[in-house]
């Protein structure tokens, strides 16, 4: 959206937090950058207004701006949001869609089953994809294979050569997260997994890709000096070299996120983490309705990745499935 000019108001790391719990101390900065994002779209008169993804920011939002033009408002504008809420993972989750159409004219859908599902529940709905098959279209691929042949194979040998890497280090990638506050908190149970790691593989590198996300690049730059072994930092945005760094890894350990997708695409194997506060924890596990949470798995309906979650995501667990 950034290439095709959008100029936003504020960064957009400011929302970027997940969780119950974890959303407590940042309420008061959620209801500022809310007012102001009314105002500016009440200032701009919109024709369409297109949320995208964090529902509890952005439903709030055409909520307050339906309630802003009135419900009978013929010349209000039309509401689209991007990325169907995860109706599907929750107990009773389809049943709240049926309120969304008081605020929401069409969805568009990143997974096949969610449209018909909104659709049934009064929700204009179209399926238009999963965001990370751009990068097929990017690394020209999409006339070249099958959609099951798909692969994106990037430059091991450029990566290695780019940054010095003998023949016999062993390449691991670390993909931590992309909101600040998962980093903090993966990062530390990640370090001491690498620590347990050091001494049973030698010549061990960790790959580890930063999010664009200014919050997140500052912090680890502030910390990757106590990082246990040798670390390459591979900035956001760079979507080449990433791929030419999953090229050059033999395996990845991810917090749990779109990124298990890419690794998939790049044929990489994977071991997904999560934790999150423990009030959080109990929440997850009290209303989801299914056993994963990596995309990949719950698409497939089975365990074809490694998932170390809550209790489970220890340092230990981690180094023995990095293994």
């Amino acid at each position: 959206m950034s290439k095709e000019g959008l100029e936003s108001l504020f960064p957009m790391e400011d929302i970027s937090v997940m969780g119950m719990w974890e959303l407590l101390p940042h309420l008061n900065k959620f209801r500022v950058r809310l007012k102001e994002t009314i105002e500016g779209a009440i200032l701009f008169r919109p024709h369409v207004v297109v949320t995208v993804d964090s529902k509890g920011f952005s439903f709030r939002l055409l909520k307050q701006l339906r309630a802003r033009y009135g419900w009978q408002e013929s010349n209000g504008p039309l509401h689209f949001h991007y990325v169907a809420p995860s109706f599907w993972a929750w107990k009773g989750g389809e049943a709240r869609l049926k309120g969304l159409a008081n605020f929401v004219d069409h969805i568009l859908c990143i997974l096949p089953n969610e449209e018909a599902v909104c659709k049934l529940n009064g929700l204009d709905a179209t399926f238009v994809g999963h965001p990370v098959l751009e990068d097929i279209v990017e690394f020209n691929l999409g006339k070249q294979a099958s959609p099951h042949d798909l692969k994106i194979e990037g430059n091991s040998e450029d990566f290695r050569r780019k940054y010095a890497l003998s023949p016999g280090a062993a390449v691991i990638s670390l993909l931590p997260g992309s909101r600040l506050q998962e980093v903090i908190r993966m990062l530390s149970i990640f370090s001491r997994a690498f620590d347990q790691l050091k001494d049973s593989i030698p010549e061990l590198i960790t790959v580890i890709h930063v999010a664009s996300n200014q919050h997140v690049e500052n912090y680890i730059d502030g910390v990757i000096h106590k990082w246990p072994v040798p670390a390459i930092l591979i900035p956001g945005g760079h979507q080449h070299l990433k791929y030419d760094a999953f090229s050059a890894s033999t395996i990845a350990l991810c917090t749990s996120g779109t990124v298990a997708m890419e690794l998939q695409l790049a044929r990489l194997p994977c071991v997904v983490a999560y934790r999150a506060h423990i009030l959080t924890e109990w929440y997850i596990q009290y209303k989801a309705k299914i056993p994963y949470i990596s995309l990949p798995n719950i698409l497939t309906d089975s365990a074809i990745i490694p998932e170390a979650l809550f209790q489970a995501c220890t340092p230990t667990n981690l180094a023995s499935l990095l293994m």
